[in-house]
């Protein structure tokens, strides 16, 4: 088996990137401490052509050297905002119709297999790697999304969570 080469993935230039539909999913960073993970949601991103990565709190902040290595470049293709607060920003997402959903485990969430996608676009929260989604946003999201887990340690890095997340819903969306 042969290896595609670069030229052969037929990937779009910048401005078209820029100017082309987006998935009707954003990313919302709730004080995520690592730069490095920062960094794999720009890349995560801008692989599934998502609509917006919006930083909060402590989150890290483009141009970062951290966010930059691992990003390899998809701060300059992927819109994004930063908000002093979590609770900003899904005020404001809320206000644009967005179905919020944190990715935590919580109390009547739901496991990610069985999650129905709703017609509205979706943000999906993404806490910080030691204390997760602060409990202040828990109480006011529309659910809570979990990822089962069979082995002894109790989470994901935040950065995988966030690639199975984003990969199921653009699988239901029937994106690819």
């Amino acid at each position: 088996m042969r290896k595609l080469k670069l030229q052969e993935l037929n990937r779009p230039d910048l401005a078209t990137f820029q100017a082309q539909p987006k998935t009707p999913i954003v990313l919302v960073l709730d004080n995520v401490r690592s730069a490095l993970n920062v960094g794999s949601a720009f890349r995560t991103a801008d692989a599934f052509a998502l609509a917006h990565v919006h930083l909060c709190g402590i989150t890290a902040q483009p141009p970062h050297r951290e966010i930059l290595k691992t990003a390899l470049g998809a701060t300059d293709s992927v819109t994004w905002t930063y908000h002093e607060t979590t609770l900003a920003a899904v005020a404001q997402l809320r206000a644009e119709g967005y179905h919020i959903l944190a990715v935590e485990q919580a109390a009547a969430s739901t496991s990610l297999e069985q999650f129905i996608l709703p017609s509205s676009p979706i943000a999906l929260i993404f806490g910080n790697e030691v204390q997760g989604v602060d409990q202040a946003v828990m109480d006011v999201v529309d659910g809570a999304l979990e990822i089962p887990q069979y082995g002894t340690k109790h989470s994901l890095n935040v950065s995988v969570s966030l690639g199975i997340c984003v990969w199921e819903l653009f699988r239901q969306l029937g994106q690819f």
